[in-house]
């Protein structure tokens, strides 16, 4: 696979919701998305085989979102891989990886989804997860953030990891 391609993409009725403060699941004229609180940070999963095409650079996640009402101030999305790869993670507890974040602006149209990313370089940023081994990765509105000032629930409608 040459690298800028699509690896993976994760939709919310994929979500795996953690063991507490989660996102929970809503529709928003028929669109699936997972909501967001404003005033507790929440998290949601999504697992899934990285793909035998990938050849081993960074990756790029890409997060698509809208404001359930703000038009204004900024949102702060955090996310973590985890490999669960051949024998390299007891389930029975987590490991995930340092999380990274991005500051990313309410969209001034409220409905507008807004593409925000987050770069993770290969090896331990993605918990050196390998070709073919199995993987999670955790996505959390980090509504305890100073800088995140958003009004009401963010809807996250999407996932893309992508090859950089």
């Amino acid at each position: 696979m040459a690298s800028g391609n699509s690896l993976v993409t994760f939709h919310p009725w994929q979500a795996e919701p953690v063991g507490s403060n989660y996102a929970t699941q809503d529709v928003r004229n028929y669109h699936p998305v997972l909501d967001f609180d404003p005033d507790t940070d929440e998290s949601i999963v999504f697992s899934d085989i990285l793909p035998r095409a990938y050849s081993g650079g960074g990756i790029t996640v890409y997060i698509h979102w809208a404001a359930s009402s703000a038009t204004s101030s900024n949102v702060v999305w955090m996310v973590a891989f985890e490999r669960i790869g051949d024998e390299q993670q007891d389930i029975d507890s987590d490991g995930f990886a340092t999380a990274k974040s991005v500051t990313a602006a309410v969209p001034a149209t409220l409905g507008s989804v807004s593409i925000d990313s987050i770069a993770f370089s290969n090896g331990s940023e993605i918990d050196s997860i390998a070709v073919g081994e199995k993987f999670r990765i955790k996505v959390t509105r980090d509504a305890d953030n100073a800088s995140d000032g958003a009004t009401g629930d963010v809807e996250l409608v999407g996932i893309e990891l992508k090859e950089t």
